[in-house]
């Protein structure tokens, strides 16, 4: 009798419809991602090195294809409605616990397994509930199902690699042979997780509802950039402390170019998208999907976490009140700072590429710049390096502001019709419970 009452109190898992949007529990499981983000972020700035970062884009690339199979799972079934979110709060606490054990993963072998431990048993969970969803999911699709089994050997094959990648690198006698196993293990986890992916092809996938799908990515996308001014202001010292002269030019370029960042991609590029995927159908659609969305966000999130990198260290020398605003940058943070915004671009050109099937030229513009600026950015007191990337970046907007008004003006148009029209079909909805006729709103 009780378990018949918990059943009934949560009710069933619903399908996706074509025309659903993103609810309220997709963006409360996303926080655990901001939490991701920001470990990441923090754990690699305490000591930005060569293999830190390797350790870093590893770990991204890893947590990002657990968070594509969420949105796969997703594209079928509301994770808000019914049984499904409380199998999704067991996945956002093995999501949780995953984040928090990443700086034991890669730390020295004498720290023991526990950390990597943890690590491969989150990740077992997490993999378990997107399973279990999906063959939930799959009922009455023999195609879609089919689909499943072949991503099977895909899981257990990451799953074992990062257990001997916990256990093994320990044992071994050399420790910088034991380091680069491990590193070398976790490699063929992404090799085999983004393989899987494009030899299985689009076959038995669908995506429902493209602007589901599309808003599901553009909000992580923002997520994620959130996390550049995270670093302005964690760098600066800026939090519970009087905010110095020379942090205040710092923090305003640093929403300027974080700002410029955003509208490379959200003014235009991502609703043309959005439309592009609208239109496409059948296997075309799960492709662009899959290429456009799921592997080329990846290098555009992996690019803000390295300029959020290097933004960081730059904010932190510009305020040291022993260097001043005169003091270059140490290290390799003007690097990281220009070589982010230049990953960010270069996959967002790619981005534009592959469901627009156009290039812009002055995105081409400006990685030149980017390229040219960056040697001369390393010689510039850090305040001007960050002043440079953002006049190079808000150059970018004010001259595609001007050169494209009229595709902006007919895009911006279009989608404000379509955001009108949507509006006032949900208003028509809601009268009807003002005429008290509730039965009309299923005609």
């Amino acid at each position: 009798m009780g378990g018949d009452r918990w059943r009934k109190g949560l009710g069933p898992a619903m399908p996706i419809a074509p025309a659903a949007r993103v609810d309220k529990f997709e963006i409360f499981f996303d926080l655990v991602f901001v939490v991701s983000f920001f470990i990441i972020t923090r754990a690699t700035a305490a000591n930005v090195t060569g293999r830190e970062l390797l350790h870093a884009m590893l770990v991204l690339a890893v947590l990002w294809w657990c968070w594509v199979v969420h949105s796969v799972v997703a594209s079928r079934l509301r994770l808000g409605e019914g049984f499904v979110p409380a199998l999704m709060v067991i996945g956002m606490i093995a999501l949780f616990t995953f984040a928090l054990a990443l700086p034991q993963t890669f730390g020295d072998l004498q720290q023991g397994s526990a950390g990597p431990m943890l690590v491969t048993v989150s990740y077992v969970v997490i993999r378990a509930v997107h399973l279990s969803l999906y063959v939930y999911a799959t009922r009455g699709d023999p195609a879609g199902r089919r689909k499943l089994w072949q991503f099977v050997p895909e899981v257990l094959i990451t799953t074992c690699l990062l257990l001997v990648a916990a256990l093994l690198p320990p044992r071994i006698a050399d420790p910088d042979l034991g380091l680069w196993l491990r590193d070398g293990l976790w490699i063929g986890v992404v090799v085999v997780q983004y393989a899987s992916g494009l030899l299985s092809g689009p076959h038995g996938w669908q995506v429902t509802s493209a602007e589901h799908w599309t808003e599901r990515y553009d909000l992580i996308l923002i997520i994620a950039l959130g996390e550049s001014v995270i670093s302005v202001g964690v760098g600066g010292n800026l939090i519970g402390k009087p905010v110095t002269w020379p942090a205040i030019p710092a923090a305003i370029f640093g929403i300027l170019f974080t700002a410029a960042l955003w509208w490379v991609h959200f003014d235009m590029i991502g609703p043309a998208a959005r439309i592009a995927l609208h239109a496409a159908e059948g296997h075309p659609r799960v492709a662009m999907a899959r290429d456009a969305y799921a592997y080329l966000y990846l290098p555009m999130i992996a690019g803000v976490i390295l300029f959020a990198i290097g933004a960081e260290e730059l904010v932190r020398t510009i305020t040291d009140p022993v260097g001043g605003v005169a003091e270059r940058a140490h290290g390799p943070a003007v690097p990281l700072l220009f070589g982010g915004v230049m990953l960010y671009l270069a996959a967002d050109m790619a981005f534009q590429l592959r469901t627009l099937k156009t290039v812009s030229w002055t995105r081409v513009a400006a990685l030149t710049a980017l390229a040219v600026g960056l040697p001369v950015a390393r010689h510039l007191p850090a305040l001007a390096a960050l002043g440079l990337l953002t006049a190079i970046c808000v150059a970018l907007v004010a001259v595609e502001l001007a050169m494209m008004a009229d595709a902006r003006t007919a895009l911006r148009r279009a989608v404000y019709e379509e955001k009108a029209s949507h509006e006032a079909g949900e208003a028509a909805f809601r009268a009807r419970w003002h005429d008290g006729d509730p039965d009309r709103s299923a005609e």
